[in-house]
């Protein structure tokens, strides 16, 4: 079985020949750290933003031989949208969205140009600009009909809470000022429906819409809320990709049980990544296993960062006895593979499943 089909035949909640293997999201540091275990070609370490174009497209190299080395059954590609410096600590995108650079994983958005409802007036949201699907287009020279391509974005959440410059103010939004809420989710709607046609259209097979919902504890806005102000832009979304024949699955980190239910009336093709620190991944397969595919659960807070190669192995193991069966399991990291993960860990993760994930 290809790659491709293997995990394609999991997101139909069939049973492949083996559990297919995944990755939501390197970044620059875990991309160059895993990569020179298989090439010496990989650029000096430096942020995207401050790399040549000469230095992405040899990082874009190193992903792919990672990929293809460890022959994993998909690859994760992002829209490509330009960014610059303000300062030493911070960058801002061409919507006007600032953001502030962390050592420990992707920049994190502080500041937004959304204040009140007259800036969105001036909000140029759309129409997708091609040259962001350079990564899809590229990946899909090598991959194409071989693995799956997997086209990665924000879903209306997060985008419309970046976009505000802060999560907090578009929770309060949903209780001060509903009609901003609703505005944003529709700009923000309309943009990814239009974006992922043309990703569709140039390849992409699945859609990871990404955007956190939840914490440890709980959801980070109440059933009703999502209910009202996410729930019913998610089913468009859906909806759009099932009409162009894509699978698209929803990530989110945290406790997704208050509003699980929802997600999956939603018809997502598969939930990502099943935190193990609070969900459990039996629970959650029995509970799912009729209607959607699971996608991850290998802890990479504590585990990849600081377990040793043969703990990782014990985990992946366990984990396959309680998600396999059956089928309708992809595995990957409980988020991504960020800088605090060991390289050798990681590879650790993709051997100890092709060890023990054979049907």
């Amino acid at each position: 079985m290809q790659p491709r089909d293997r995990m394609l035949t999991a997101l139909d909640l069939k049973q492949p020949d083996r559990v297919p293997v995944w990755e939501l999201a390197f970044n620059e540091e875990s991309i160059i750290g895993i990569a020179c275990h298989f090439t010496s070609e990989v650029p000096p370490f430096k942020r995207l933003v401050d790399m040549t174009l000469e230095e992405k497209l040899q990082l874009f190299e190193a992903l792919c031989t990672l990929v293809e080395s460890l022959d994993l059954d998909g690859i994760t590609l992002l829209p490509l949208s330009q960014r610059e410096r303000i300062d030493e600590n911070c960058i801002r995108d061409e919507l006007g969205i600032v953001y502030r650079l962390s050592d420990h994983g992707e920049a994190y958005p502080v500041d937004g140009p959304i204040q009140d409802m007259s800036d969105l007036k001036k909000l140029k949201l759309g129409p997708p600009n091609p040259a962001e699907l350079f990564a899809l287009h590229y990946a899909g020279q090598k991959f194409k009909g071989r693995r799956a391509l997997v086209f990665h974005t924000p879903g209306p959440f997060k985008q419309s809470w970046t976009l505000r410059g802060a999560m907090e103010k578009l929770l309060m939004d949903y209780m001060l000022n509903p009609g901003l809420a609703r505005s944003l989710a529709r700009i923000s709607t309309d943009y990814f429906m239009e974006l992922h046609d043309m990703a569709i259209d140039a390849g992409a097979e699945v859609i990871a819409l990404e955007g956190d919902l939840a914490f440890n504890t709980n959801s980070l806005m109440s059933p009703a809320q999502y209910a009202e102000f996410i729930g019913p832009y998610h089913k468009e979304i859906v909806e759009n990709v099932h009409k162009k024949g894509a699978k698209i699955f929803k990530h989110s980190d945290g406790n997704l049980w208050p509003i699980l239910d929802m997600l999956l009336d939603c018809g997502f093709d598969g939930i990502h990544p099943i935190q193990p620190q609070c969900m459990d991944i039996t629970e959650v397969k029995r509970y799912c296993s009729k209607r959607a595919c699971i996608l991850g659960n290998i802890d990479c807070m504590y585990l990849l960062p600081d377990g040793t190669p043969e703990e990782v192995e014990q985990s992946v193991k366990e984990t396959i006895a309680a998600a396999a069966p059956g089928g309708g399991y992809i595995m990957s990291s409980s988020n991504s593979v960020h800088p605090g993960c060991k390289p050798e860990n990681y590879i650790a993760m993709v051997h100890a499943a092709r060890k023990y994930g054979k049907y």
